[in-house]
């Protein structure tokens, strides 16, 4: 009987992969295309592969809107509210990890479900008390409502690596005269260094890429780069050529990002898989 060689299947999940990876990559890689196109060009069919590349969408951008006011707005609401996140959910994390109650997985449930709610449900009561308060288009309103819609999501992966850390270490710097506040920040803190880097790493990307509530809490002063996209629609249609030129800009910053961590965001995602 011939057996079958090892390499086959490994060869066959890479070819899935490459196959996968490349399906996923071309839109980007047509919006970028499109971006250096003119607007005659962008919706010509069939499409254009060979033509003459401009710079007249980006230039034309640059001149019409503050792209730099714009990704200033993205890198301080990401930021913040990314912070703002870990500082709740890694206390959250830690006490239903360490001292668990019969309660625990229905909280954990129940934090879960909230993401299951869609956004526009809530939208009308959030806007009204945003707008009670003075809040509307201001960073502020955009960092709380950011934090709280992903600290279920940031809570539940603390959780899991926390509960890969042995229990014993806690246990024996409590015993050394540790209290939970020198054993969190002194010890569980550096053990799940990683899991922490990827849950902030992740809230960052989800923070950078959401659109509804900026788009609805924002106008001009706070908008972000998701609002800075939609501001290149018009009544008279979509400028597909400039969208593209937008969108480029809006997102090349988190892919660079995205890029150089990725190392240590697969690293956090794998955090005590293998013992």
């Amino acid at each position: 009987m011939a057996r079958r060689s090892p390499k086959r299947p490994s060869l066959i999940a890479g070819s899935i992969a490459w196959v996968a990876s490349l399906l996923l990559f071309f839109p980007i890689f047509w919006m970028v295309l499109a971006s250096f196109k003119t607007e005659a060009e962008a919706v010509q069919t069939p499409p254009l592969l060979i033509f003459t590349p401009t710079l007249e969408n980006y230039a034309q951008i640059f001149d019409r809107a503050s792209y730099l006011g714009y990704a200033l707005n993205s890198v301080v609401i990401s930021v913040a509210s990314t912070a703002l996140m870990i500082v709740l959910a890694v206390p959250a994390a830690f006490a239903m990890a360490f001292y668990p109650t019969e309660r625990t997985r229905g909280t954990l449930l129940w934090m879960l479900s909230t993401k299951m709610l869609p956004a526009v449900g809530v939208l009308v009561p959030i806007y009204l008390m945003a707008k009670q308060a003075g809040l509307l288009d201001t960073q502020l309103v955009l960092i709380i409502v950011y934090t709280l819609s992903n600290l279920p999501i940031a809570v539940w992966m603390l959780f899991t690596f926390f509960r890969e850390t042995p229990k014993d270490i806690i246990e024996a710097s409590r015993i050394d005269g540790a209290d939970v506040r020198q054993a969190i920040f002194y010890v569980l803190l550096p053990l799940v260094a990683p899991g922490i880097a990827s849950t902030a790493l992740l809230s960052i990307i989800l923070c950078w890429n959401e659109a509804f509530w900026s788009l609805n809490l924002s106008a001009h002063d706070a908008a972000p780069l998701t609002a800075f996209i939609a501001s290149f629609s018009a009544p008279e249609g979509l400028f597909w050529a400039k969208l593209s030129a937008a969108s480029t800009l809006a997102i090349a910053p988190i892919l660079i990002f995205g890029w150089f961590s990725q190392r240590q965001l697969v690293r956090g995602l794998t955090f005590g898989a293998v013992k």
